[in-house]
C-alpha cells in the first residue's frame, strides 16, 4: 500500500534495532516480536559497527519499517516489553553493552516531544548505523525537521568517521 493509499489512522513508523550481546539471537527475537505485534516489516540490511561512547564488542544494527494504528507512546511501551524479553537492564547506563536496543526513530512526518522520547530521534542524523539503513529503506522520505530526504542526509554524512560493514544475516 502506498503512502497516499494508507488509511489516515495508520502511521508509517521506523525503528532502529541494535545489539552487541548475542546480537544474532537478540535481533531475531526483536524481529519475531515486532512481526507478532505489527505484522509485515520492511527490513534494512544488517550492519556491524563499533560501539559509540564506550569500549565493548561490536554492534549489529538495522532499521525496520512498519505500519500501525498505535500511538508513538503505545509503540514505546511495546518496545520496552521487547527489551524486557531480551533481558535488557535499563539501570546499567546509556553507554554500555546491551542485548537489545530498539529506538523509535520516525513516526510518519510528525515531530513529537514526549516525556520519554523525542521524534524524530536525534540519532537519525548523528549515527551512520541509524542513517544508512534508514536511508536504504526510505531514501526519498523527508526528515520532519530538516525537510531534506534521508538519502540527501546520507550522501552528506561523513561515513568514514563511522565505518559500517554489511553483514549477511537472515532474519
Amino acid at each position: 500500500m502506498s503512502d497516499t493509499e494508507r488509511r489516515a489512522d495508520v502511521a508509517k513508523v521506523y525503528l532502529g534495532l541494535g545489539s552487541n550481546i548475542a546480537p544474532e539471537e537478540n535481533l531475531a527475537l526483536a524481529i519475531r516480536e515486532l512481526r507478532w505485534r505489527y505484522g509485515t516489516l520492511e527490513m534494512s540490511n544488517v550492519y556491524r559497527s563499533a560501539p559509540v561512547g564506550f569500549s565493548g564488542d561490536e554492534f549489529l544494527n538495522m532499521v525496520v519499517g512498519l505500519e500501525t494504528s498505535d500511538s508513538a507512546a503505545e509503540i514505546h511501551t511495546q518496545i520496552e516489553l521487547i527489551h524486557d524479553l531480551a533481558g535488557r537492564d535499563r539501570g546499567s547506563g546509556r553507554y554500555t553493552s546491551r542485548p537489545l536496543d530498539i529506538d523509535l526513530l520516525l513516526y510518519d512526518d510528525k515531530i513529537i516531544d514526549h516525556a520519554r522520547f523525542h521524534i524524530p530521534r536525534i540519532d537519525v542524523l548523528k549515527y551512520a548505523f541509524v542513517l544508512r539503513p534508514l536511508a536504504e529503506l526510505a531514501p526519498t522520505l523527508k526528515h520532519p525537521e530538516t525537510g531534506r530526504t534521508l538519502d540527501d542526509h546520507w550522501l552528506a554524512f561523513d561515513s568514514m568517521s563511522q565505518p559500517l560493514e554489511a553483514v549477511d544475516l537472515s532474519l
